[in-house]
Formats: C-alpha cells, sequence, structure tokens
C-alpha cells in the first residue's frame, strides 16, 4: 500500500511545494519506505512508497525516459508483466515496477488505458506536453481516492489517498468515483468500467451457476494476487470467504515450493473466530497466529481508527478496530501483504438480511447497490485498516474476472430458501465430496459455516462493549440536542452519536460528506449486527 497526492493547476506550485509534502507527510504510515516528488509547471506529484514489487528500482514518480510524463501509483497491477511484454521494443522501461506498465499505456491509449489494467489502484498521472493530469481508479474503489477543491482557486484541482491530506487545503472533498477517469483537459468524468450488472438497473442474468468455473475463476484470482516479492500472508477469520482464500493461496504456495503460509486471526478470549480459524488453519496447513484483545483495548482504539478510516459509520468502526488492532500486530512479523475475503457477501449475498428478499429482481439490485457501495463500506475499511500500519490488502472476490462471471449468474440460484444457506452456489463450487481425487478445500463445519459479521466474530462481548461505554459517554440531552451543524444528519444512537464526536474532532464538518451509512435492506432492525438478524442460528437452514 502506498500514498499518493497530486495538484494541479495550482497559482504558485514552487511555493505551494512545503506544504505539499506536509500533506503527503499525513499519509507516510501508507508507505514509509520512500518518498519522491514531481514539480512540473503547475503540478506536483508525490508518492510515500511501500515497497511490494520492484523493491529496489521501483520507487516514484514513475517517469518515461524524457520525464516528459510522470505518474504515481497506489496499488498492484497483476498482469503487469504480460502488459510489459506487449510494449518490448516499443518503450524502454525504467524500473522493474508493476506500475510503470501504466505510462506506456497512457501513451498507447490515452483515456483508455484503464480498460488494460487487471488490478487495485489509484492513479495521478501527468503529462507535461500537454499540461495535462489524469486521475484513475480501480472498478471497485479497492484503493482509496479522493478529489479535493478549493473555491479561492477554482481552477485548481487536488488528489489524495486519504481525507487528511486534502482537509487542510481544500473546502469541498469527494470519493473519487470506482471505475472512472478524470481528464482536466476536459475537467470531466469518464467511467471506463461498465458491465450490464452495473450499468443497467433492469438487467436480471439468466445464466445458469457453472460451479467448475466458480472454482476455477477464483483460483485464478487468488493466484494472480499472490504477486509479491515482499513477505505476505492472509487473514484467516474462520468464516467462508477468508479461509477459503486461505486454501487456496496455501495449495498454490506448496505446489510452488514455497514455505507455508502465514495466517492470521483476532478476536476476544474465547471468540467464535479464534476457535473457527483455528480448527481452518490446521486443516489448510498454514502457520497460524491467533492474537487476542480486550474490549478496553478495542475501545481505547477507537478514536485512532476513526481518525485513519475517515468514517462514522457504526458498522464500519465496529468491524475496524479489531482489524486495526490486528494489522499492528502483522506489521511487528515484518509482513507486508495480506489477501482478505472482503466482496463475497456482496456479490452472493451472504448477509442475513437476504433471507428476507422478496424476489430475484430486488435480490439483483441489492447485490448491485452493495457492490457499488464497498469503497464506502468494506474496501475502505480492508484498505485502511491495513493500511494504518504500512500493510496492504488484495481482495481476490473483486477480481473483476471473477466478479462479472458472478453478476452475471441468475440470482435466483443466490437465494437462500429452504435446503439452501446463504453463498450456497459457493460453497458447492468448492465441495468436492463427490470427487474422490481431490482433496477438500476445507472441512465441512467450515465450508458451511453460518455467516458471521467480522465485529460478532471477534466475541459478542465487543459490541455490547462499546454500547456500554457509548451509553456513559452520551447522555440522553445530547441525544435530545445535536450539533447543529449536524444538520439533517443526526445520529440516531448513542453509539452512533459517540463515533460522529470523535470524527469531528479529526475532521472539519466538510468531510463529513464523504462517510456513508451501511444499513441492512428488508429488516426492521435498526443495528447492522447480524445477531439481529432473525435467520442468525436458524436450525432449519440446511447446507444443501
Amino acid at each position: 500500500m502506498c500514498g499518493v497526492f497530486g495538484c494541479h493547476r495550482h497559482p504558485n506550485v514552487h511555493q505551494f511545494r512545503p506544504t505539499a509534502l506536509r500533506m503527503a507527510r499525513a499519509i507516510r504510515h501508507r508507505g514509509p519506505d520512500w518518498t519522491g516528488t514531481y514539480t512540473q509547471n503547475n503540478s506536483i506529484l508525490v508518492h510515500e512508497r511501500l515497497a511490494i514489487i520492484g523493491i529496489e528500482n521501483g520507487a516514484q514518480p514513475l517517469t518515461n525516459a524524457d520525464q516528459s510524463v510522470a505518474a504515481i501509483v497506489n496499488g498492484e497491477i497483476y498482469n503487469h508483466r504480460e502488459l510489459r511484454k506487449s510494449f518490448e521494443g516499443l518503450y524502454e522501461f525504467q524500473t522493474n515496477s508493476d506500475s510503470e506498465v501504466i505510462i506506456p499505456l497512457y501513451l498507447k491509449y490515452g483515456l483508455h488505458m484503464a480498460e488494460h489494467l487487471d488490478g487495485i489502484f489509484s492513479i495521478i498521472l501527468y503529462d507535461r506536453n500537454l499540461d495535462r493530469l489524469i486521475a484513475a481508479r480501480d472498478p471497485i474503489g479497492v484503493i482509496s481516492l479522493y478529489q479535493g477543491l478549493d473555491t479561492t482557486s477554482p481552477d485548481s484541482v487536488y488528489f489524495a489517498s486519504e481525507l487528511k491530506s486534502l482537509h487542510p487545503v481544500c473546502d469541498h472533498i469527494a470519493p473519487f468515483p470506482p471505475g472512472h477517469m478524470y481528464d482536466s483537459l476536459t475537467g470531466s468524468m469518464t467511467q471506463y468500467y461498465r458491465p450490464q450488472w452495473l450499468s443497467n438497473a433492469d438487467f436480471v442474468p439468466t445464466t445458469p451457476t457453472d460451479y467448475k468455473l466458480l472454482r476455477s475463476l477464483l483460483s485464478k484470482a487468488v493466484e494472480r494476487q499472490l504477486m509479491s516479492e515482499a513477505p505476505s500472508g492472509v487473514l484467516l477469520s474462520g468464516g467462508l470467504d477468508s479461509s477459503l482464500i486461505a486454501s487456496i493461496a496455501q495449495r498454490m504456495t506448496s505446489e510452488r515450493g514455497g514455505e507455508r503460509l502465514h495466517s492470521f486471526s483476532i478476536g476476544l478470549e474465547n471468540a467464535p473466530d479464534l476457535a473457527a480459524a483455528q480448527k481452518a488453519a490446521e486443516y489448510i496447513g498454514t502457520k497460524h497466529h491467533t492474537f487476542t484483545f480486550t474490549v478496553e483495548e478495542g475501545l481505547e482504539a477507537i478514536s485512532d481508527v476513526i481518525h485513519h478510516l475517515e468514517t462514522f459509520d457504526v458498522t464500519t468502526i465496529r468491524a475496524s478496530t479489531p482489524m486495526y488492532l490486528l494489522s499492528r500486530r502483522i506489521k511487528a512479523l515484518g509482513i507486508k501483504m495480506v489477501l482478505s475475503g472482503e466482496g463475497s457477501d456482496e456479490m452472493f449475498g451472504g448477509y442475513l438480511y437476504f433471507h428476507n428478499a422478496p424476489d430475484s429482481h430486488s435480490f439483483q439490485l441489492e447485490l448491485s447497490r452493495r457492490i457499488q457501495n464497498l469503497h464506502l463500506a468494506d474496501c475502505l475499511r480492508a484498505n485502511k485498516s491495513t493500511a494504518a500500519w504500512g500493510v496492504e490488502a488484495r481482495v481476490p472476490f473483486l477480481d473483476t474476472n471473477f466478479l462479472d462471471a458472478v453478476m452475471e449468474i441468475d440470482p435466483a440460484d443466490k437465494m437462500i430458501k429452504p435446503g439452501r444457506m446463504e453463498k450456497y452456489i459457493l460453497r458447492k463450487a468448492f465441495d468436492t465430496s463427490d470427487e474422490p481425487d481431490v482433496k477438500p478445500f476445507l472441512p465441512d463445519s467450515i465450508l458451511w459455516r453460518q455467516k458471521e459479521q467480522f465485529s460478532d466474530g471477534v466475541g459478542y462481548n465487543w459490541i455490547d462493549g462499546i454500547k456500554d461505554r457509548a451509553a456513559l459517554v452520551v447522555t440522553d440531552e445530547m441525544m435530545r440536542n445535536p450539533k447543529p451543524e449536524w444538520k439533517s444528519d443526526v445520529p440516531d444512537t448513542k453509539e452512533a452519536y459517540w463515533f460522529r464526536c470523535m470524527f469531528d474532532e479529526h475532521f472539519p464538518e466538510h468531510c463529513a460528506s464523504t462517510v456513508a451509512r451501511w444499513t441492512p435492506t428488508w429488516s426492521k432492525e435498526t443495528d447492522p449486527s447480524g445477531r439481529v438478524i432473525g435467520a442468525h442460528l436458524d436450525s432449519t437452514l440446511a447446507s444443501g
């Protein structure tokens, strides 16, 4: 994970340079290995680097031979080797960085360059000859990116990995939309990622489930994302999603003759996830590390979590705090990259409230809505919780080849019904009970384990502890008289009120518009915890 900061058309870029460096320093936790800058005309790019690929000579900004084009990139380009090969004899590469392919792609394809990339990324590129700045974000928004404006200098435009790099110099900030590119020549956004499931609200696919294809595509996604020259591992909660990723990754590592993968889990003492993760790790064969935290340790970390996550959403903070604490322990072990299981619930309908979906069209629409909001929720959590400690999280489920195939499946196949629990088709794709020559990917107790939202699985006392502390901090009088600057965006629980107050301590009011709240559909419950959904631990659910 890295940090990027860029400004275009600043009225005095050389005078602004110390400020730009200070703004980039605010996100140095994302890239503690090196700082690089590029200044041309009225534009400046600053890069804070975490070295994963091209460790020895991949420092950024990256430039072409005459330095007329420069790029700073946060993320990984998984198909960089194939792209490099396609430019043999046509472009003189300066480094071994996977990100450098972006420059020849731009020179050849212009605004269509992102369509050729397979990866997770936020990109800021400057073309000196055209005085042109281009910014782009990966299709789902796995990598964070924001755009800012300063109304006192209306021609200037700013981009950065996190809010904290922009709010001191910008009075208007918005999340950069996933799957889009910005072009300063026109001042417009162009959507380059436009699959039918995303662009057509009336689209209801009819393709039947191909279990072998699902297994193959997810396996290929994991294989691509294992690319790393730095120590790596897997996050393992003991749930279906992270366990599948860990199982596939460990198989591939073993087949290549590599050492056992490190896997990591965290929870309160005796948490449901810890026991399940240990069982999965023993079966898979990873070198497993179990960490515990206390409710008090979690509560003490929440303000720091909000500072790094840049949100006051209840669900995100509940789940991010254990992940933030775990990432710190992972960093201490020298690990720089981890695979994680985000995205599966959104594309398969894994959250328990999906039991209440009224029909397949509604089910499909909700899947699409959830995926489009991932950059404001689970992707934000995975990216910033780990980046807070200089660790990079990769999410194989959100590989677009896999995602697009899953979203083309008839939603009726995904719906939860008698005899089929949530994510049935994903479980069935990795069920080898009728394949005697294939070692099972997971024991049945893990493969068919019911969904536990991460903030529940780390220990039920965690959420209860947050609520208890919020009840002490936030009075009934405070709830009756919220801050006037909140206007209509008023927290409806003491927990949400407490989180919003801490957010306000870190960020000015104009940053609040970047935050989205996670809420379940088809449910009357106001608490987003999976425990309150009626299907939780319903003994009538079958494994198929």
